[in-house]
C-alpha cells in the first residue's frame, strides 16, 4: 500500500510522494486526497501537494471545499497556470460563475496560447449572459489552437490522404478543434453520418468556433437538411467577425429552399458595400435569372465579366439565357481570355471548360457550326475528366431494376405505400420538355411548382446502400424486403422532406428532378396515388441539346456523345418494361406533339392527372414563378420551337451518339400516353 510517511522536506523522496499521490487522482480520488494530506501534514502549505488535495475533492464532488481551498492557494500562487485553471472549474462546479470568469481571464492573459482556458472561459461567459464576449473567447480559443502540434500533424496526414493516421493523431481528443478536425476526417472517407455527428458536437461545445459552423452548414446542405442548414447559417451572420462569407453563405442556403428574393436583397447588400466581387455579380444574376427578371441577369453577369473576363462560369451563365445572342466582341473576349488561362491550364480547368461551352453557344448563334462544334467537344472532353461516369455500371444497375418491377413482382408485393396524392413527378432526360410541362401544370390553381428535388434520389441511395454493404444479396432482394409498413414510412418520409419546398398550400406538388425515372418502380411502391409524367423528345435533338449543355450539377453523362446516347436508350428500354408491368400507370408528353397541338395535349395532361382544365395552363408564360433549370427563359414565351431541329446542322459529327442510340433511336415514343 502506498504510503507518504517517509516524505521529508528532501527534494526527492518528497517529489516521489506527491507523485504517487498524483497517480490515482482519477481512478482514486480518495486516496489521492489521504496522501496529500500526509505530505501536507509534514510540509504545510506545500503548493504541489495542496493542489493535488483540491483536485481530488474536485473529483470527489466536494466543489465547495475545492473552491475554498483553491481561492487560498491561489493568493500566493496566483502565477501558476495549474492553479488558476483548477480555481476556475472549481469556481464554476460551486456556481460561482463571476469567479470563475475573472480567473479564466487572468488565466488567458497570462497564457493566451492554451486553448482549453479560452474555451472554458466562453462558456461561462456565455451562463453569465455576455454572448458577444462569450463567442470572441471560442474564437481566441481556435486561434491558440492553430498552433496546437498535434492537431498540425493530423491535419497534414488528412491533408495527404493518410485518413488512418490523421485519426489516430486525435485519439483522446474531445476538444472542440479536435472534434471538428476528427469529423473532417469522417467526412473525406464518406461517413456522413459520423462527420455530421461530431462537427454538431463541436459546435454545441463551442458555439463561437465559426469555421465549425460553416463545414456543418455545408454538411447539412449536403444531406439536403435545409431548414437546420438555414438556422446555422443566420447565426454565423451575427459574428463579431462580420465577415462577407457568411452573407453568401447564408444566401446559398436561401437559393436552396427556393428563397431567391432572400438571397438577392444579400447579394444587393454586399454589391452595395464592395462593387468589385465577380462572384457576388454572377451569383445576382442567377437570382435575377431565376426570378423572371432577364434584362437585370443580363447587365449583373456583364457586371461579373467586366471585373473578371476569365471567369467562365459567368460567360457560361450569359451565353446559358437562350434568349442572348453573344456578339463579335463577345466572341474576341473569350478567346484572350482563353489564351490568358493558358498557362495554368490545370489550375484552371472550371474556366476553361465554361469558356469553350460559351463559345460554342456563340459560334452556333453565329451559324459556325463546325467552330461551334469543336467548341462543344473541347469543353465536353475536358469535363469528361473531372467527373466520375460509369455507363457500363449505371446500364446494369437500371437492368436490375427493370427484373425487378415485373407485373408478377408487384402483384405479390400487394398494397401498401403513403396513400397521399400530393406529388406529381416529371421525369426524363435534361431538355427534353420537363420545364415546360412543369411551368403548364404549374400555372395551374391546384398545382404548385418546386424545383428538381433530390429527396426521391436520397432515399434511393440509402436502399441501394444496403445492397452495396452486403445487406442483401441483389436489389431484388433489398426491394423484396420491403413490407408494407416499411413502404408506407418511406413515403411518408418522402413528404416530410419535401415539405420545406411547399410554400403555396395547394393540394398537388411538382418534383421536376428528370433523374426520377430510374426510380419510378420505387414510387410506385411507396406513393402508389402519385402521378409521373415522362416528358420525351426526339433522342438526337435531345441528347444533342444535353450534350452542349453545361450543367451546375450532376447530369455526369450529358459530356460524352457515346455515354449520353447510351443513357437515353437504358432510359426508354427502362420505361419500356415499366409500361408492360404497369399499363397506363406513366403519362407520356412528346416534346413535338406538345409544340404542333398545346392544347389538346395540355387536356390530355390534365385529365390524366384528374384536374379540371384551366385557360391559365395554355398562357403558361405569364406565370411569374421562379424557374431554376437551363429553360428557365424558353418558358417565358409562348411555346418555344426554334430549337426542336437544331441537332441537324451538327449531323456530320453525331455518328458516335447515333451509334450508342442503337434501336432507340427509332423505337423512342414508346407506349402511347
Amino acid at each position: 500500500m502506498d504510503s507518504a510517511a517517509d516524505a521529508t522536506t528532501s527534494p526527492r523522496p518528497l517529489e516521489q510522494a506527491l507523485a504517487r499521490a498524483a497517480r490515482h487522482l482519477d481512478a482514486e480520488p480518495a486516496t489521492a486526497l489521504e496522501q496529500a494530506e500526509v505530505i501536507l501534514r509534514q510540509a504545510r502549505g506545500l503548493p504541489p501537494a495542496e493542489l493535488i488535495a483540491c483536485q481530488a475533492l474536485r473529483r470527489l464532488g466536494k466543489h465547495q471545499a475545492a473552491f475554498t481551498r483553491l481561492a487560498t492557494l491561489a493568493r500566493s500562487q496566483s502565477r501558476m497556470p495549474a492553479v488558476l485553471w483548477e480555481l476556475a472549474q472549481a469556481a464554476g462546479d460551486a456556481g460561482d460563475t463571476a469567479h470563475a470568469i475573472a480567473t479564466l481571464e487572468r488565466l488567458t492573459r497570462q497564457q493566451p496560447g492554451i486553448a482549453g482556458g479560452w474555451f472554458l472561459l466562453a462558456t461561462h461567459l456565455r451562463k453569465a449572459g455576455r454572448a458577444e464576449q462569450a463567442w470572441r473567447a471560442d474564437l481566441s480559443g481556435v486561434h491558440a489552437s492553430s498552433r496546437d502540434r498535434t492537431l498540425l500533424e493530423s491535419a497534414m496526414a488528412m491533408n495527404a490522404g493518410d485518413l488512418a493516421a490523421a485519426e489516430a493523431k486525435l485519439a483522446g481528443r474531445n476538444d472542440p478543434p479536435a472534434i471538428r478536425l476528427l469529423g473532417e476526417i469522417h467526412w473525406r472517407r464518406g461517413d456522413m453520418s459520423e462527420a455530421l455527428t461530431l462537427v454538431e458536437r463541436a459546435v454545441e461545445l463551442a458555439p463561437g468556433f465559426d469555421l465549425a459552423r460553416d463545414f456543418l452548414v455545408r454538411l447539412l446542405l449536403q444531406n439536403n437538411r435545409l431548414p437546420e442548414a438555414l438556422t446555422h447559417a443566420e447565426f454565423l451572420t451575427a459574428s463579431p467577425l462580420a465577415h462577407p462569407g457568411y452573407d453568401l453563405l447564408r444566401a446559398s442556403v436561401l437559393v436552396r429552399l427556393g428563397d431567391q428574393e432572400g438571397a438577392l436583397i444579400l447579394y444587393e447588400r454586399l454589391l452595395a458595400t464592395k462593387p468589385d466581387q465577380p462572384q457576388v455579380w454572377q451569383n445576382l444574376g442567377h437570382a435575377l435569372k431565376t426570378l423572371g427578371r432577364q434584362s437585370d441577369a443580363v447587365q449583373a453577369y456583364r457586371q461579373a465579366v467586366t471585373h473578371q473576363p476569365t471567369m467562365g462560369e459567368a460567360w457560361w451563365s450569359l451565353a446559358n439565357l437562350k434568349t442572348v445572342t453573344l456578339d463579335a466582341a463577345d466572341i474576341a473576349i473569350m478567346e484572350q481570355a482563353l489564351a490568358t488561362l493558358e498557362p495554368d491550364a490545370d489550375s484552371r480547368r472550371e474556366d476553361i471548360f465554361h469558356l469553350h461551352f460559351s463559345l460554342g453557344k456563340a459560334q452556333e448563334d453565329a451559324k459556325a457550326h463546325e467552330a461551334a462544334f469543336g467548341h462543344y467537344d473541347r469543353g465536353n472532353r475536358l469535363r469528361r475528366t473531372m467527373i466520375l461516369h460509369d455507363a457500363g455500371a449505371f446500364a446494369a444497375e437500371v437492368q436490375a431494376a427493370s427484373a425487378t418491377f415485373t407485373a408478377p413482382f408487384l402483384a405479390t408485393c400487394g398494397d401498401g405505400g403513403c396513400p397521399a396524392a400530393d406529388p406529381i413527378f416529371i421525369v426524363g432526360l435534361p431538355r427534353a420538355g420537363s420545364t415546360l410541362v412543369e411551368q403548364i401544370l404549374s400555372s395551374h390553381s391546384q398545382v404548385e411548382g418546386t424545383m428538381e428535388l433530390p429527396e426521391m434520389m436520397i432515399i434511393a441511395s440509402r436502399l441501394q446502400s444496403r445492397v452495396d454493404e452486403g445487406e442483401f444479396p441483389d436489389f431484388h432482394a433489398m426491394v423484396a424486403s420491403l413490407a408494407p409498413a416499411d413502404r408506407l414510412r418511406l413515403g411518408e418520409e418522402y413528404l416530410d422532406r419535401t415539405r420545406v419546398h411547399r410554400q403555396s398550400g395547394k393540394p398537388h406538388f411538382i418534383d421536376k428532378m428528370p433523374n426520377n425515372w430510374q426510380h419510378v418502380g420505387l414510387i410506385h411502391q411507396i406513393l402508389p396515388n402519385a402521378k409521373i409524367i415522362d416528358a420525351r423528345r426526339h433522342p438526337m435533338g435531345c441528347c444533342f441539346s444535353g450534350w452542349k449543355q453545361h450543367f451546375a450539377r450532376g447530369q455526369a453523362f450529358t459530356y460524352d456523345l457515346t455515354d449520353i446516347g447510351l443513357y437515353y436508350r437504358a432510359y426508354v428500354d427502362h420505361m419500356a418494361a415499366i409500361d408492360a408491368a404497369l399499363p397506363g400507370r406513366i403519362h407520356r408528353v412528346i416534346y413535338d406533339r406538345m409544340v404542333a397541338d398545346t392544347p389538346d395535349e395540355v387536356a390530355r395532361l390534365l385529365a390524366h392527372l384528374h384536374l379540371p382544365f384551366e385557360e391559365d395552363c395554355l398562357a403558361f408564360w405569364r406565370n411569374k414563378r421562379a424557374v431554376r433549370t437551363a429553360s428557365s427563359e424558353q418558358v417565358r414565351q409562348p411555346i418555344f420551337t426554334d430549337g426542336l431541329d437544331q441537332w441537324r446542322n451538327f449531323a456530320p459529327w453525331l455518328g458516335p451518339l447515333e451509334q450508342a442510340l442503337g434501336p432507340a433511336l427509332t423505337d423512342w415514343r414508346g407506349a402511347a400516353p
